[in-house]
């Protein structure tokens, strides 16, 4: 079977579980390191004809991460697209099993029975109420209904703006500051924040940095990310 990945959760999640089944994957696929596919460019800007001339048997996606008129044209082609939804927890495992179950056709891969029972297993810690920044310049935050919100959540750490009407709402920086929060949580992706670029910003609060990855993918990293973002929010309170 040959398989293309749009999404780099999902290409790592289809790498490991079998190795040699993509033959196509974004620039943006990091995951697993060494993987040696054909790259078919962005998330939001895929070289479609591309992709075509692989001709693929299934072609992995997700509603949010991609554009609706690129997985338009590649059905339109006659390929096989799959497109997820992923804004929970139990969401993700809902379609990592889809994607590779019913859509690779694989055994049900042992890592994502491990990041069942990781997440199972989840005590929350204290409390808290969290700004969660994705970019500067201009500032955004998690909005409601996000996955990256609902782990937070799992791990007693509750968004600010997880009311908000949008999901990703731009903020000026002076109303972060005043939104009550007693913590902000700042990931290493989509935007790079780092102990000198960020925590600056908000003088008042103390700052948990922590590995975008494990906040926001769904995939093998599951199975780390109860322990990786445990141990980074504890350091940031």
């Amino acid at each position: 079977m040959r398989v293309v990945s749009l999404v780099p959760s999902l290409t790592e999640a289809v790498a490991v579980s079998a190795p040699g089944l993509l033959v196509g994957a974004t620039d943006w696929c990091s995951h697993p390191a060494g993987l040696d596919v054909v790259r078919i460019g962005g998330t939001k800007n895929p070289d479609v004809e591309r992709i075509i001339a692989l001709a693929p048997d299934l072609v992995v996606a997700n509603e949010e991460e991609n554009r609706a008129a690129d997985l338009a044209a590649l059905a339109a082609a006659g390929l096989d697209v799959l497109v997820t939804e992923v804004r929970s927890l139990p969401q993700a495992f809902t379609e990592l099993e889809r994607v590779l179950v019913e859509g690779c056709g694989l055994s049900r891969p042992g890592w994502l029975d491990a990041a069942e029972r990781a997440w199972a297993g989840v005590r929350p810690g204290p409390e808290r109420m969290a700004i969660v920044p994705i970019w500067r310049r201009p500032w955004m935050v998690l909005g409601h209904d996000t996955f990256a919100g609902d782990l937070l959540a799992r791990l007693g750490v509750h968004n600010a703006y997880a009311t908000h009407a949008e999901r990703y709402p731009r903020i000026g920086i002076d109303e972060l500051n005043a939104a009550g929060a007693d913590l902000v949580v700042l990931p290493d992706e989509p935007y790079r924040f780092t102990p000198d670029d960020g925590p600056e910003a908000f003088p008042a609060l103390p700052a948990a940095l922590v590995d975008g990855r494990r906040l926001t993918w769904y995939g093998p990293s599951l199975a780390e990310a109860p322990a990786v973002l445990g141990a980074a929010l504890r350091g940031g309170l």
